[in-house]
């Protein structure tokens, strides 16, 4: 795809969300169901069912994912499309590429065996790295602006009013 097939695809898009603000704000779901026998969650990702179990760190046997390799798998598919899509719309050819997150976590925290260990990450790092003849000025922009419009990045760098309810026997509690 070139600049100008993605922004013809993107002008009705911009257009219809300048006029009508509310339309550009939709709500992304997900759905898991618990395992019956083992301490696992499937999640259906619109393409295939995953199902995410303990990592072997917390006594996972390492047979299903992990809830915090599929966030950083997240993050890395969020940052790559971004990144493709300004290259494009920039007109800088990336002829190749790869990204990469790695996260460092301390399951001390996880497993309470330590009150003031972090429970999740500590730091995550992203990198790119890319086969291009683009300058450094478009390398700056390229990387600024991926940064600045890749959602999950942006999810996690600026943390979300997070909501949490609960039903029991098919009945709401409060949270």
């Amino acid at each position: 795809m070139d600049a100008t097939t993605l922004k013809a695809l993107q002008a009705p898009l911009k257009a219809q969300y300048k006029d009508q603000p509310d339309a550009a704000k939709i709500t992304l779901k997900a759905d898991g169901k618990l395992g019956e026998e083992a301490i696992t969650c499937s999640v259906d990702t619109g393409r295939a069912l995953v199902e995410a179990g303990l990592h072997p760190a917390t006594g996972g046997d390492g047979l299903s994912a992990c809830s915090g390799d599929m966030l950083l798998q997240a993050l890395v598919a969020c940052a790559g499309v971004t990144l493709k899509a300004v290259a494009t719309a920039l007109g800088i050819e990336i002829r190749e590429g790869t990204v990469k997150a790695e996260g460092d976590l301390d399951f001390r925290g996880t497993l309470a065996v330590d009150r003031d260990a972090s429970v999740g990450f500590t730091d995550i790092r992203l990198s790119f790295d890319i086969d291009t003849d683009a300058t450094e000025e478009q390398l700056a922009s390229l990387f600024k602006l991926t940064e600045r419009y890749c959602v999950v990045f942006q999810t996690l760098n600026t943390k979300p009013v997070l909501a949490v309810s609960h039903r029991v026997n098919g009945k709401a509690k409060a949270a």
